[in-house]
């Protein structure tokens, strides 16, 4: 009986709310806050403040004291010019979405937003924050005629979309008597890959992984030192070498080479893997090996269901495989 009151209190809050604050769906592209967008309501400090006038004006009333009527109205004017002010503070102001770029489940997503303000008035302390964390947490300003750009973090927990969730604006300037807000929904989300599996397991070798799911890529036959390419592992540094030359006199650093292997046989194929094996935990194999091949510089094809790319190498090859792991099974995938 309690809960069924509960999901109805939560149910008839979340329509109230949805009336009451004009809450929409996501927006497409730059937004402006109107003043029908804009609320306010008089914070502690300014029912503290409020309470004062009353008795100031009952003090002033009862001793017929002029000077009592000119400090209360005075006052109370300040606070009407504050309230005034603080709601101008958020008005006008145009929202866009930013950058978001992807992560791997377990970091934080990073959800890059645009403050423009196109009047001639500078606006101070505005804070923002994401509406299901509490009270906002990042504070900006943003001069006349000028941007400034925010970032707000959200924990990942697991592959997929993850769609920024409602953006709340307050601000409490210029005297803090009165809290104004504002809501926004960006149309802004961000692509989570798989956590790669750890401890990580070795590459497959030839195309085909061993019966476990386990296999070599070969880097077999030593065949001398050459300079330092981007994307060597740091353990095929020839530091012996290395300790030989004073990078500050001109030294370099060398790598070891070597040859042989599988480099060029190199195939990921999600349909080799164990069957009992999980289907998040392939997913997390597939992803490391993805990662490893590219720290290793080895190119490599790429296999999942309708997906089949390489062999190649590169962050256009590593992001369009990464992407599909992310997707996989999942509604909306690519």
């Amino acid at each position: 009986m309690n809960s069924g009151l509960q999901a109805l209190y939560r149910k008839g809050r979340k329509v109230s709310n949805r009336w009451l604050f004009q809450l929409r769906d996501s927006e497409p592209g730059e937004v402006t806050l109107t003043s029908r967008r804009v609320f306010i309501l008089p914070t502690r400090a300014g029912l503290s403040f409020t309470l004062l006038l009353l008795i100031m004006l009952i003090g002033a009333l009862n001793y017929n004291l002029g000077l009592g009527f000119a400090l209360t109205f005075f006052t109370g004017a300040c606070a009407v010019a504050d309230m005034f002010l603080t709601a101008r503070n958020l008005a006008l102001l145009k929202l866009a979405p930013g950058r978001a770029q992807p992560v791997f489940a377990g970091e934080e997503a990073q959800f890059e937003l645009h403050l423009t303000n196109p009047t001639k008035l500078d606006r101070y302390a505005i804070w923002l924050g994401f509406q299901t964390q509490g009270e906002p947490r990042q504070v900006t300003d943003v001069a006349a005629g000028g941007a400034s750009a925010v970032v707000l973090s959200l924990p990942t927990r697991e592959r997929g979309w993850l769609a920024a969730p409602r953006i709340q604006l307050t601000t409490r300037f210029p005297l803090g008597l009165f809290k104004a807000w504002s809501y926004w929904q960006p149309e802004l989300r961000v692509l989570v890959y798989p956590t790669p599996e750890a401890p990580a397991q070795p590459l497959p070798s030839r195309g085909a992984a061993s019966e476990d799911g386990h296999g070599t890529v070969g880097l077999d036959n030593f065949a001398g030192i050459r300079s330092y390419q981007q994307g060597d592992p740091m353990r095929h540094l020839a530091w012996r070498q290395i300790a030989r030359h004073d990078p500050a006199l001109g030294g370099q650093l060398v790598t070891k080479h070597f040859e042989g292997g599988a480099v060029a046989e190199l195939a990921l194929d999600f349909a080799d893997l164990p069957l009992q094996l999980d289907l998040e935990l392939k997913l997390s194999r597939m992803t490391q090996w993805v990662l490893e091949a590219e720290q290793r510089a080895l190119p490599y094809t790429f296999r999942l269901a309708q997906h089949a790319y390489g062999p190649a190498l590169g962050d256009a090859h590593r992001a369009a495989c990464l992407r599909a792991l992310a997707l996989f099974g999942r509604e909306g995938g690519a």
